[in-house]
């Protein structure tokens, strides 16, 4: 008989719904569980999406966003929670209230703006809530390219030298750190950037040509997540997250999910040994 000496770790996503499974709620909780942690949800939003595009939004009441956080986090033991799709500004003020009210930390915070598909998921008036509000109770938070210019309101970063300017620049901004993702510009790796108080760290792995990568934001945001929960320092977390996300994408490559941009492979270790 399989015995377990301590409480499995829990981490909590706060996010909308893929139904298509890419992403979003779905994409967080295959990767928790993947990574050996406990997932428990709270939903912000449906989404009506697939891997072509998103076809409709329906985001849920801000009471009941609440009375989900309330229940999760009365009786969980929460060790770590990431926020993805917050959509509006009565969401993430429901979600920033809840937060606070139970000093839910570690905190991983995902700045959704924009679908792989390229649709928008965060009110134009709600980004400068997530900068004023959210950005400053984050461990981490986790921008692209472009979800890190809109933040700042500047160009998107060209190269490493401007990637790191703009995680100091919103590091400003009140987080403990900031992982800049540069996935998103083609070059010989993938580079990511965490940039805490003291330090830069520099994450890379061979970039992959693929045209499979929804999800791969909330899927990285939810593997840091995981890590922090397990009790991994947060540069510790960040590598098994990058580590992870390649080999999901990797493995994507061949997943043959949907008729648009798939989803990366979630479950890779259950089917090939990489």
């Amino acid at each position: 008989m399989m015995k377990f000496c301590s409480p499995a770790p829990i981490a909590l996503t706060i996010a909308g719904s893929d139904p298509s499974g890419g992403a979003g709620i779905q994409a967080d909780l295959k990767t928790f569980a993947a990574l050996g942690v406990y997932g428990a949800s709270v939903i912000t939003a449906l989404t009506a999406q697939n891997t072509r595009g998103v076809s409709g939004v329906f985001t849920i009441p801000p009471d009941f966003i609440s009375a989900e956080i309330d229940a999760v986090a009365s009786d969980l033991a929460v060790g770590a929670v990431k926020t993805g799709m917050l959509a509006d500004t009565v969401t993430l003020a429901a979600v920033v209230a809840g937060i606070k009210r139970h000093k839910l930390t570690p905190l991983v915070v995902d700045p959704v703006m924009v679908a792989t598909s390229g649709d928008v998921l965060l009110a134009h008036d709600a980004v400068a809530a997530v900068r004023r509000d959210l950005v400053p109770l984050a461990t981490v938070i986790t921008p692209n390219l472009h979800e890190a210019a809109r933040l700042l309101d500047t160009a998107v970063a060209s190269d490493e030298d401007e990637m790191r300017d703009q995680g100091r620049r919103l590091l400003a901004l009140g987080p403990q750190a900031v992982l800049i993702k540069g996935g998103h510009r083609p070059g010989e790796d993938a580079a990511d950037l965490l940039v805490s108080a003291d330090r830069v760290e520099r994450y890379a792995r061979p970039w992959i040509d693929t045209r499979h990568t929804h999800g791969t934001g909330c899927t990285l945001s939810a593997a840091v997540a995981a890590g922090l929960a397990q009790g991994h320092p947060l540069a510790e977390a960040v590598r098994l997250a990058k580590d992870y996300l390649w080999n999901a994408l990797a493995s994507g490559r061949t997943l043959g999910v949907g008729h648009g941009r798939g989803p990366v492979d979630h479950g890779f270790a259950t089917r090939f040994k990489v």
